[in-house]
C-alpha cells in the first residue's frame, strides 16, 4: 500500500486524483484541520436530444460524490464564487426519468438516507458552469464564518428539526387539500363534459359515471349480494316435488329429533347428578 501511495504521488505531484471520463474533479476539505482532500466530480448536466429534462439546459451543474456533511446551503456557499446559484438539490442518485417534479413537503416527503449523493446545482447564468468546472481547490467546507455542526450538537439540531411544528403542519395539509380538491373538481368537471359525447371518429368514451350507480366494492356490499342470490335461487327451487325429496326430507327431520333425544337425555343426566338434599 506504501508502495502504491509513493508510486501514485510521484506520478501526480499535486497529489490530484484522475477524474472519470468527463468529469471534472474538485478538492474539498472538511476544515482547515483535515490534510486529505475530498474530490467532487462534477461536468454539465445533458440529455438526449429530443428528452425534456426539469432542469435548464446550460445552466445545471451536475455533481457526483457529496459527502454527508455538505448540505445544500454548504454546496451553494462553496459554488457561489462560480456565479449566482439559483437553486441546489441533493439526492440520492441521480434522475432516470426525466419529468416535471412536484413540490417537496417539509413535513411528508421522506428523510434520505445518509450517506454519499449526487447534487443538481442552478446556475442564473451558463457561464457559472464552465467557471465551476475549472474550480482550484481545495475548498474548505466548514469554516469560522460558515462553520458546520458535527457529531453530538448535529444530532441535537436533527432531532429539534425533526419535531413538527403544528401550525405549520396544519397550514401544509389544508393547502394541498385545497388544491386536491380542485384536482377532482376539475377533473369531475371534464369527464362530465366528455361524457357521451363522441369524438372525431365517432367513438364514445365509456366512464365510471353512468344512469345506475354502481355498488361499492366493499366486503359487506358483496355479503349482501351473495345473501340476496341465494335467497332468489331457495324462491326457483321446487320442494317436495319428487319423492327422493320427501324422502330426504323426513330422514333429515328423524335425525334432528334423534339428535335433540340424546341432547334431553344428557340435560337430565347432568340435573340428576346436581340433585342435593336440601332439607331446609
Amino acid at each position: 500500500m506504501v508502495a502504491r501511495g509513493r508510486k501514485r504521488a510521484a506520478g501526480d505531484p499535486e497529489g490530484r486524483l484522475t477524474s472519470p471520463p468527463g468529469y471534472s474533479a474538485i478538492p474539498i476539505k472538511f476544515s482547515e484541520k483535515q490534510q486529505a482532500s475530498h474530490y467532487l466530480y462534477a461536468r454539465e448536466h445533458r440529455v438526449r436530444q429530443g428528452a425534456q429534462s426539469s432542469w435548464p439546459q446550460k445552466r445545471t451543474l451536475f455533481v457526483l460524490n457529496v459527502p454527508p456533511y455538505c448540505s445544500e446551503e454548504c454546496l451553494s456557499r462553496l459554488l457561489s464564487p462560480c456565479g449566482a446559484v439559483q437553486s441546489v438539490e441533493l439526492q440520492e442518485k441521480p434522475d432516470l426519468a426525466e419529468s416535471s417534479k412536484e413540490p417537496k413537503s417539509k413535513f411528508f416527503h421522506p428523510k434520505p438516507l445518509p450517506g454519499f449523493r449526487v447534487a443538481y446545482v442552478v446556475f442564473q447564468r451558463p457561464s457559472g458552469v464552465a467557471a465551476a468546472l475549472t474550480l482550484k481547490g481545495p475548498l474548505l467546507v466548514s469554516t469560522e464564518s460558515h462553520p458546520v455542526q458535527s457529531g453530538i450538537r448535529k444530532w441535537i439540531d436533527d432531532y429539534v428539526d425533526s419535531v413538527a411544528d403544528p401550525e405549520a403542519l396544519r397550514v401544509e395539509v389544508d393547502t394541498f387539500m385545497e388544491a386536491y380538491d380542485k384536482k377532482v373538481a376539475e377533473e369531475e368537471a371534464k369527464a362530465k363534459e366528455e361524457d357521451g359525447v363522441p369524438d372525431e371518429e365517432g367513438w364514445v368514451k365509456v366512464t365510471r359515471r353512468g344512469r345506475r350507480p354502481v355498488l361499492p366494492r366493499t366486503e359487506a356490499a358483496s355479503l349482501r349480494v351473495l345473501e340476496r342470490e341465494r335467497r332468489k335461487r331457495a324462491r326457483k327451487e321446487l320442494l317436495n316435488f319428487y319423492a327422493w325429496q320427501h324422502r330426504e326430507t323426513k330422514m333429515e327431520h328423524l335425525a334432528q329429533l334423534r339428535k335433540k333425544f340424546e341432547e334431553d337425555k344428557q340435560k337430565i343426566e347432568l340435573l340428576r347428578a346436581q340433585r342435593k338434599f336440601r332439607p331446609y
